[in-house]
Formats: structure tokens, C-alpha cells, sequence
């Protein structure tokens, strides 16, 4: 399976698609400057257990840390991800 991780700002959510088919989404929004609240991750029930929602945050969060924003994760998903991969706890805001 060729996963491919893109940001779609018109949709305000980055995508993951599987052999060019769009298969799951990390939705977000600005709540304050520089700052990202990811409020819901989904998947379609085709592709889960198969990684496929760790690869879009994993994506996700490392285009986040380049661009120098922040999280707040709403999502219990991404909660976990990040508590699973503490490597991405510096980008939680604590505010």
C-alpha cells in the first residue's frame, strides 16, 4: 500500500490517501496564532490496523514541528499517539 501525507488548507485537514485513494483525514484549526487544536482523526474501516492513522499523525505532527506551530489534541487519538511517541510531546501547548 503507497500512503501519501498531504496538508489541504482550504479543508483544513491533512489527508492520507492509499494508492491515490483519499482514506482518512486529521481534521484542525487555528485557535490562536501558531497554534493548532487537532479535534478528529478518522480512517476508513478498510485500511485501519494497518498503520495507516499513525503514518497521517506521525506526518502530520513532523510537518506541524517544521512549520514551528503547536498542538492542542482534542482528539483521544492523537492524545494517545503523542503519549505513545513522546518524541512529539514538546509540541503540546500547555496553555
Amino acid at each position: 500500500m503507497d500512503l501519501k501525507v498531504v496538508d489541504v488548507p482550504e479543508r483544513s485537514r491533512y489527508e492520507v490517501s492509499a494508492d491515490g485513494e483519499v482514506v482518512g483525514f486529521c481534521a484542525y484549526h487555528l485557535i490562536e496564532d501558531g497554534v493548532y487544536a487537532l479535534p478528529h482523526v478518522e480512517v476508513d474501516r478498510s485500511v485501519e490496523g494497518r498503520g495507516v492513522a499513525s503514518r497521517l499523525m506521525g506526518e502530520a505532527l513532523d510537518d506541524i514541528r517544521r512549520r514551528g506551530l503547536r498542538v492542542v489534541p482534542i482528539c483521544p487519538f492523537v492524545r494517545a499517539y503523542i503519549r505513545r511517541n513522546p518524541s512529539y510531546a514538546d509540541l503540546v501547548h500547555e496553555g
